[in-house]
């Protein structure tokens, strides 16, 4: 069927309307960064500031210490996602290939895991943490994001996994290979798509997370992005706003940066978990 121009306007409309929509806090939050204290201050804001400054940036970076804190982002980001998917990969093939009780089992443990909410669990994880003596450490909490995005990560990979052809790994099965090379050797290559779409949306959620963070991690040295940027905000409930934006775009730039670089992969992963054969 071909769509009249009226409702293809009107298509164009709703996606113009979506889009300003999403754009509009990180334009004001842009805007924000760049503005002195007499215009953040003003009864009659702009877009665009009338006096441009760097002040801000500079304020942020004297006033928190947001270098360690982007490190212990990245670090914590970057691992739990790789650990997420390399634990995730075998498990999805097995429950996408082997229709068992079991696998059974796991899919609904995957699907209501993701219906608990912090607060009902942060309790056992303190507690297990403080035995293994992890509290206020990078690595214990990567094994919170780890156990956190696993669920997630693999019900994307389950998708992904039963979009493959189930006749390549038929074929390599008859010229000798075993489970663990027709993982690693047919299946894995032609995941690679959902692979890298499942790792960015766990590297993000790892990246943006903050009530784990905060109940943690307590020195400054060892807390990430989310939670140093409410050290902008006084004990009264008064944020210092310049200084408080300048961060927070900052903190914003490498999720965009990372999703930029990689969105083709990412909509093949999708396209490709979406369809089965």
């Amino acid at each position: 069927m071909r769509t009249s121009p009226a409702a293809r306007a009107g298509q164009y409309a709703a996606l113009l309307c979506y889009l300003v929509f999403l754009a509009f806090p990180f334009l004001w939050l842009l805007s924000t960064a760049f503005k002195p204290p007499r215009e953040l201050g003003s009864l009659h804001p702009t877009w665009i500031p009338r006096n441009p400054t760097l002040d801000n940036f500079r304020q942020a970076f004297d006033e928190q210490p947001l270098l360690q804190a982007a490190l212990n982002s990245l670090v914590a980001a970057v691992s739990a996602a790789l650990i997420a998917v390399v634990i995730a990969t075998p498990m999805a093939f097995v429950m996408a290939r082997y229709r068992t009780r079991l696998a059974r089992a796991a899919t609904g443990w995957v699907v209501v895991s993701q219906a608990f909410p912090f607060v009902l669990v942060i309790i056992p994880l303190f507690l297990v943490l403080k035995n293994l003596r992890l509290i206020n450490s990078v690595p214990g909490l990567v094994l919170v994001y780890v156990v956190w995005s696993l669920p997630f990560a693999l019900w994307m990979l389950v998708g992904y996994v039963r979009a493959v052809p189930v006749e390549l790994e038929e074929a390599a099965a008859v010229d000798g290979a075993g489970r663990l090379r027709t993982l690693v050797s047919v299946t894995a290559p032609l995941l690679a798509p959902g692979i890298v779409a499942t790792a960015l949306f766990a590297f993000i959620s790892a990246w943006n997370e903050f009530f784990f963070a905060l109940v943690l991690l307590k020195t400054p040295e060892k807390q990430t992005l989310p939670v140093i940027l409410t050290h902008f905000i006084g004990a009264e409930g008064v944020a210092d706003l310049g200084p408080l934006a300048a961060a927070a775009f900052l903190a914003t730039l490498p999720s965009l940066v990372v999703f930029a670089l990689i969105q083709r992969r990412i909509t093949g992963g999708m396209l490709a978990g979406a369809v089965k054969s």
